[in-house]
């Protein structure tokens, strides 16, 4: 914590117990402000947290004012109540259920912070009583039913989203990167990627890239030659595809990935082509993988890539320079690339 204009204490302790949820609580306590019952016109759910103010300077060593916190992530749960812990560990991502099997553990926290020694058979009511206020924590903040599916499923799970699905998508340069959660979803199928670009001499950069180190797809100009790079998972070596000399002018620089089958592990096989203009540069197999390409930040970019970049022959986000990038479309319908480039040429155009 540093507040120097409301924290005396410096570089002092504190031993109180508290989670992240009491953040919140604490910003609005020492700013005066109480959670709203209701905002925009739509009723609010209780604030979670506690304060921590109290102990800043006035109770340095008061009890914590928390006296319950519950967590639960993939099938494993754990309750915390007035200095005393259960938690049951469950094998996640499995998809086999059978939460009535896991062992719960019992640990008196304020005697044993590091949890050294289990009391579960020791304490029996003890330990009831906290796996009760568990599945009453659970209730009330809707963690019922748990779920405990595989990675593949669990990446895969569609949705809501505020407008409806559609095949095509035109994403344009000088903005920010679009989070992978509203933008168009390439996984498990096929599709077509292409920029509409003016050259000059020189000209390179990154044209499309979503995605970072670990997963993700970029197309780019390098030393005068359009590259299209998928990397799967992080996994070496890249998939590489590569045309030759690009010439200054208009044109029409795209990938398309046509999905033929499966993979052992559901990821999709089939053939990448590299476009410049209406013909075939490159052309190779390629896999894509199933699940998103990030969990935390890396969205798409056009014009440049992330701060984490796809593809190790670039770095510090390899920003487009040296000509115009009038946009880039992207297509996941099953019409064929040259009817798309053609629509995407005049859609880019009429910008």
């Amino acid at each position: 914590m540093h507040w120097p204009a409301g924290i005396k204490a410096k570089g002092e302790l504190r031993h109180q117990y508290h989670h992240s949820v009491d953040i919140v609580a604490t910003v609005l306590d020492v700013i005066g402000i109480e959670m709203p019952s209701v905002f925009r016109g739509v009723e609010q759910r209780p604030l979670d947290g506690v304060s921590m103010k109290y102990s800043f300077d006035a109770q340095p060593d008061a009890p914590t004012e928390k006296h319950v916190q519950y967590y639960a992530m993939i099938g494993t749960r754990g309750i915390w109540k007035d200095g005393w812990k259960a938690s049951a560990i469950h094998a996640p991502l499995t998809g086999h259920g059978r939460f009535d099997e896991d062992r719960w553990e019992l640990y008196h926290v304020d005697a044993d912070r590091s949890e050294s020694k289990d009391l579960a058979a020791e304490h029996p009511e003890k330990l009831k009583e906290l796996i009760d206020v568990w599945f009453e924590e659970a209730e009330s903040n809707n963690v019922l039913p748990l779920d405990d599916r595989s990675a593949r499923e669990q990446l895969n799970i569609e949705r809501p989203q505020s407008e409806p699905a559609r095949n095509r998508y035109i994403y344009y340069p000088h903005t920010t990167a679009v989070a992978e959660s509203v933008a168009v979803s390439l996984r498990g199928r096929s599709y077509k990627i292409i920029a509409d670009v003016v050259l000059d001499d020189g000209a390179q950069g990154v044209l499309f890239a979503h995605g970072s180190r670990f997963g993700g797809h970029s197309l780019f100009i390098e030393e005068g030659t359009l590259n299209y790079v998928y990397n799967f998972l992080g996994i070496p070596p890249e998939q590489t595809f590569t045309s030759g000399p690009l010439t200054p002018g208009k044109h029409a620089l795209g990938v398309e990935f046509v999905r033929e089958s499966a993979g052992e592990h559901g990821e999709s096989l089939g053939t990448c082509r590299l476009y410049v203009d209406d013909q075939v540069v490159a052309e190779g197999p390629m896999r894509a993988q199933i699940g998103k390409f990030t969990l935390a930040g890396d969205g798409l970019c056009v014009g440049f890539d992330s701060a984490d970049p796809v593809s190790e022959q670039y770095s510090d986000g390899f920003p487009f320079t040296g000509g115009t990038l009038l946009g880039v479309g992207i297509d996941v319908s099953d019409e064929q690339y040259l009817d798309l480039e053609l629509e995407a040429l005049a859609a880019l155009a009429r910008e």
